[in-house]
């Protein structure tokens, strides 16, 4: 029989673990397996053979407890506590060694097990392991510092449950409103929930509450980082650096700001400066690869991805940037490699996922596409499954467009934005040749490129409020309420924010895909701005998608029918604009650019309103710094091979035709 009540699951849980705690182990594990036969989910098997594990440790069968939590660890081998309990079984079997492993597995994947430490402490004394000890002390006096209720948040975080973490937090908060810790902590969640305006709100009144706390400033340049607000983010590596002037991770820290302030050389020195110091720290050697890439120098850049995976041999982000390089072949022996590397048990989800994409490249590069597809698949299944995306709320926010996006808004409104021209945006799908039409276009004397700028996106995000799901005035519908002055407002506020990635040009290059969901946005606020549609064929666009791993933002990209759909989506709200803002989109076939560069050059310069320069058809002599996947084919005269090249898996990709109902 087949229990469906989850009310009744949880009760039948609870009552097992009273049985535990009322030390009638014998009934608890009969419990624990009745119920096991009685269902089929496994989240409640993990749940189940960990309850059954604790009961029998306790009850002394040590022997098949190790067994029960083997079993759980079969389903689940990345769960924590499960990793702990294993510890204990083998401390109570007198097998060190094994229960060492399992400790320090378990707070490698949730650091705030306070009683693994404790037992990792007393393992390092009776081993004589000085400094393992003093590094589990520290870990541990900063737990046992925290208030009960912080300490729960760590571990509900550490499990993944972000939501019931950033609940109790909040809550704690209520009560403890100038508690930093607090607020680092609800900022981390709101961090990994991609809620980014809270998480910058945090962290900033937890500095103008505390100006010397390294942790939150710290925390604080990492998400500006992450957000591209690189001006912002220099003026806080430099007071990190003032109070820590060797710290190595502040340095690199400063020359990732600078690469995004596109002083590429001086960061270039920094890390070089910083491998000087110390050799062996495998992320270094790839931040170092990262801005010789966006300068150009792929020989050296390869080198430096080449060293992190000599530190590093699992370090899957090496491997993965130098597929992503597009031009670079893997070895036979590095293929091998990898595939040794994929066979680790204990390796980490990203270095996992890096790696299968890696493969697929390398196989993709030998013709062997059978091989390449099933580890773009493997690649792909795993991050598509860790990003939980529904793509049902994009093709919700498509809808929402087309309905509050109108005739009406347009001629209402339209007019009280800033009339600044400057910017030129370029919108499509990633993978759709939306950097070559940046590099034709940089390649122009009054034209600066930047970089995908987070902007418009922070602005939508901002405008859609805390919980976009109950509130009823909310973006896009909130468009046609605002005050009519802040539109001018909002314009300004986009020119000056992007002010610090330009050079002197008059006009400048935001490349930043997905605002094809906010043109009528940017049409209100900057409604003299100009906007491109890199546009391409749906299957070769589609598949060069899913071959993709991007570094965050298009978690769509990860399986077969959801990237067909937003395909379908982007195709329905690019009519809608091309309907309510007649002839304020280009749309640029990426295959026309191909089959007659001098026609669609012209047309994006007189779309532009600019002169002619012989530059833009030359776009591949121009020296400047890129900093996406197709930086190294942009640098290269036009070719055509890679517009099929998804035929070569056509036969894999029958969800995606499907769902397009194409055939190209």
């Amino acid at each position: 029989m087949e229990i469906s009540s989850l009310p009744a699951i949880e009760q039948q849980l609870k009552s097992i673990q009273q049985l535990i705690q009322a030390t009638k182990f014998n009934d608890a594990i009969e419990q624990s397996q009745l119920l096991l036969a009685q269902t089929t989910e496994k989240k409640q098997h993990i749940e189940l053979w960990y309850l059954i594990a604790v009961a029998q440790r306790y009850a002394k069968d040590h022997a098949a407890a190790l067994i029960s939590i083997n079993e759980l660890l079969k389903l689940d081998e990345q769960h924590s506590r499960a990793n702990q309990e294993k510890g204990y079984i083998h401390l109570a079997l007198n097998q060190t060694v094994p229960a060492k492993a399992a400790f320090e597995n378990a707070v490698k994947l949730n650091p705030s097990l306070m009683a693994s430490w404790q037992q990792l402490i007393e393992i390092y004394q009776k081993t004589n392991q000085t400094s393992h000890v003093q590094q589990a002390a520290n870990q541990l006096a900063k737990l046992k510092q925290l208030p009960p209720a912080l300490l729960g948040v760590t571990q509900l975080m550490h499990e993944g449950k972000l939501l019931k973490a950033e609940q109790i937090c909040r809550h704690f908060l209520q009560n403890n409103k100038r508690h930093i810790e607090g607020m680092c902590l609800l900022a981390e969640i709101g961090m990994e929930l991609k809620i980014y305006d809270d998480a910058e709100f945090l962290l900033a009144t937890a500095l103008e509450l505390d100006p010397n706390h390294i942790t939150a400033r710290s925390q604080y340049l990492n998400l500006l980082i992450r957000l591209g607000k690189y001006k912002l983010a220099a003026s806080q590596v430099e007071s990190l650096l003032a109070e820590q002037p060797n710290n190595l991770s502040f340095k690199v820290a400063k020359a990732n700001v600078l690469t995004g302030l596109g002083k590429v050389e001086q960061a270039i020195r920094i890390y070089e400066q910083v491998i000087a110091q110390d050799h062996a720290i495998a992320g270094f050697h790839l931040q170092l690869g990262h801005a010789l890439k966006a300068k150009g120098d792929i020989k050296r850049a390869v080198s430096a991805y080449q060293q992190a995976y000599q530190l590093k041999p699992d370090y899957g982000d090496a491997y993965w940037s130098l597929a992503n390089t597009k031009t670079y072949r893997f070895s036979d022996e590095e293929i091998k490699q990898m595939q040794l590397q994929q066979e680790n048990k204990a390796l980490a989800s990203l270095d996992s996922i890096q790696l299968y994409f890696a493969t697929g490249k390398a196989f993709e590069d030998k013709q062997e596409y059978a091989k390449a597809f099933k580890a773009y698949q493997q690649g792909n299944a795993i991050q598509h499954k860790q990003s939980g995306f529904d793509i049902g709320k994009i093709e919700q926010q498509v809808a929402a467009q087309m309905k509050y996006c109108t005739h009406e808004l347009f001629n209402q409104r339209g007019h009280l934005g800033l009339s600044a021209p400057d910017p030129i945006f370029i919108v499509g799908l990633p993978r759709a040749g939306s950097t070559l039409l940046e590099q034709i276009l940089a390649s122009h004397s009054q034209v600066d490129g930047t970089m995908e700028l987070h902007n418009i996106l922070g602005l939508a995000a901002r405008l859609s409020g805390r919980n976009q799901n109950s509130v009823e005035n909310q973006y896009p519908k909130n468009l046609a309420e605002i005050t009519p002055d802040y539109f001018s407002r909002f314009g300004q506020q986009f020119i000056d924010e992007t002010k610090v990635y330009r050079e002197a040009a008059p006009y400048f290059i935001d490349k930043m895909p997905n605002n094809f969901l906010h043109i009528g946005l940017i049409r209100l606020i900057l409604p003299n701005a100009k906007v491109i549609d890199a546009r391409r064929s749906p299957m070769a666009c589609c598949f060069s998608g899913f071959k993709q791993l991007f570094a965050e933002g298009q978690d769509f990209s990860y399986n077969l029918e959801d990237i067909g759909r937003y395909y379908q989506a982007y195709l329905k709200l690019m009519a809608h604009w091309d309907n309510v803002l007649p002839g304020s989109v280009l749309t640029v076939n990426h295959e026309d650019v191909v089959d007659d560069l001098d026609t669609q050059v012209r047309r994006m310069l007189d779309f532009c309103g600019l002169e002619f320069e012989q530059s833009c058809l030359d776009f591949h002599k121009t020296k400047r710094n890129i900093k996406t996947p197709s930086s190294e084919q942009v640098r290269q005269p036009i070719y055509k091979s890679a517009t099929q090249q998804w035929q070569n898996f056509e036969q894999f990709l029958t969800p995606l035709k499907a769902v397009l109902g194409t055939t190209k």
